[in-house]
Formats: structure tokens, sequence, C-alpha cells
């Protein structure tokens, strides 16, 4: 059917799917202007994905790139914690909101929506979808090289519904901690990628080895290798190895994760060579949409 977009009036009104509605052609419009959208996701909780995802922004930012920060864990949002931003609230227009500015970066987050920083978010699927849908198309991103996207673990409801609505430039890094619990996991979001035609741009190993504040040590707490034997047993690329050091741990506490303090220049410089690898790999990589998965999934 044509769409005239008077939805008040139109007798097929509640029945049409939301790119009949113009839904699509606005989407085309917001994430036409970003370059390319980095999709952070992993399939276990727990490894530091948050954190990543705000290194990795951080760390093409200082390449001098026009970078967006977008946390679509709803259910548990801490971009605003590691940034230091909690209580700050997005501001808008009729027409569209306003990221809010946090240095070189743009940053949108459900967190910003809320009343209170611990408060819960109770929400069903399809309301998932729409906050989704509105965070990505409902604000004035401008013109960005780069979208980082920090979805919650697992393979349901917000990261199909991300992958569905990014448009083409859009690759996915998927992070994981060195031992089999965590990759076990992680290799189910290689086949979610795969089962949507997401190509995947990195594994990123993170907290390979922790490195002694002291001693300058490395102790292997989790093993090591889990990532990039992941990579190779799928046939995707590896990114690249991050420590766990101290200095990143407590500069998230204190929400100062965009500044590398004394002490950081071990994962500063291993975080450089994974964004190389990354954009390596999505300059490589001919331009794929995602497309969701068949229906009885």
């Amino acid at each position: 059917m044509s769409c005239s977009g008077n939805c008040q009036n139109c007798a097929e009104n509640g029945t049409c799917r939301p790119e009949e509605k113009g839904v699509q052609p606005k989407r085309e419009d917001a994430m036409g202007k970003i370059r390319r959208k980095i999709v952070v996701m992993s399939g276990k909780g727990g490894v530091g994905k948050s954190t990543v995802s705000v290194q990795l922004a951080r760390a093409l930012a200082l390449r001098g790139e026009k970078v967006g920060l977008l946390d679509v864990d709803l259910h548990g949002p801490t971009i605003p914690l590691l940034l230091g931003l909690e209580g700050v609230r997005m501001k808008g227009t009729a027409e569209a909101m306003q990221p809010v500015e946090c240095g070189v970066l743009k940053v949108v987050s459900v967190g910003f929506l809320l009343a209170e920083p611990d408060a819960a978010v109770v929400w069903r699927g399809p309301m998932k979808m729409e906050v989704i849908r509105q965070l990505l198309q409902d604000v004035d991103w401008g013109e960005l090289d780069t979208l980082v996207v920090d979805c919650p673990p697992g393979t349901g409801d917000e990261p199909l519904s991300v992958c569905q609505l990014l448009g083409d430039h859009a690759g996915a890094v998927l992070v994981t901690t060195p031992q089999s619990v965590a990759t076990a996991d992680v290799a189910r979001s290689v086949r979610f990628c795969e089962q949507i035609r997401l190509p995947v741009w990195g594994i990123v190993e993170n907290m390979s080895g922790f490195v002694c504040p002291h001693c300058g040590k490395v102790t292997e707490i989790f093993g090591s290798g889990g990532g990039k034997a992941l990579a190779d047993r799928y046939r995707v690329p590896f990114a690249g190895r991050l420590p766990l050091d101290v200095t990143v741990c407590a500069g998230g506490d204190s929400g100062a994760a965009l500044t590398a303090g004394p002490g950081s220049e071990a994962v500063t410089a291993a975080m450089e060579e994974v964004v190389t690898s990354i954009l390596w790999e999505a300059n490589s990589i001919a331009p794929v949409t995602p497309v969701p998965p068949p229906a009885n999934t």
C-alpha cells in the first residue's frame, strides 16, 4: 500500500508496519549521515563491554573523527556512570532529541531519561523496540564518522533491534575475556552475526593479563588466548588483547573513563592496535545491510 503519512485518518492505522508509516525514510536520513556504525556486543555479561565501548569511542575521537556513543543497555545503562554524567538529562525539541556533549563525544543513553540513576526499567519487547528506534531515529546525531553502539549481553531484543535499524556500513565488535566460560557465550554472538548478515570487524580479548601497578609484571588471571582461538575457530578477525588495569577500573568508577591517567599507557597502546585492526576491517569489507532473521526465529 502507499502511505500518506496521515495515520490518524488512515483506515489501516494500527495494522501497518512501522516502515509503512513513513519511519523508514526518517531512519535513512538520521543514519545516512553516519559513515560507520560499530555495534559492540558480547554473549557474556561482565566482560567489560561498556568500558571497551567508551575506550573505543575515545580512541576514534583522538584520531580526529566525529564520534557518537549510544548506550542501549536498557536495563543496566552504565555509560553515564563511566563518563561522569549521572543525573544529566537529554534535551530536545518536538522534532528531535539532542545528544549530551561529553568532551569530543556525542552521547545518548536511556540513563539520561530516567528519573533516578537506580530506577528499574521494567519493559517488555515491543517497548524496548520503540525506545531503541527513538534513540536512533529521533536523535539529532548530525554528521558523524562513527557511531559506537554499546549493546547489552546476549542476542535478544536490543541487539537485534539495533542491527535492524542501523542500515548499511555497520559491523560488530565482539568482546570476550580469555576463559572458556566467556568464549562459549561469545560464540553465540558470532552465530548471531552470521544469521543477520552483520560482518564481524573484530573480536577483542579484554582483561587479558593483569598489569601490576608496582612492578609492571603481567599475570594471566583469566588465562590467555581464548579470544584468538575463538576468532580462528569461526574465521573472523581478531582485533587484539586489552590488559586488566587498575587505572582503567578506577577511572570508570570515578566517571573519568575518557581520561588516560598515569599508568594507563599499556591499555592505551593496546587500544590503538585494536582500533587500527577494526578500521582496517571496516574499510576493507564491502558495505552490507543486516537483515532480520527468518520469521520462525
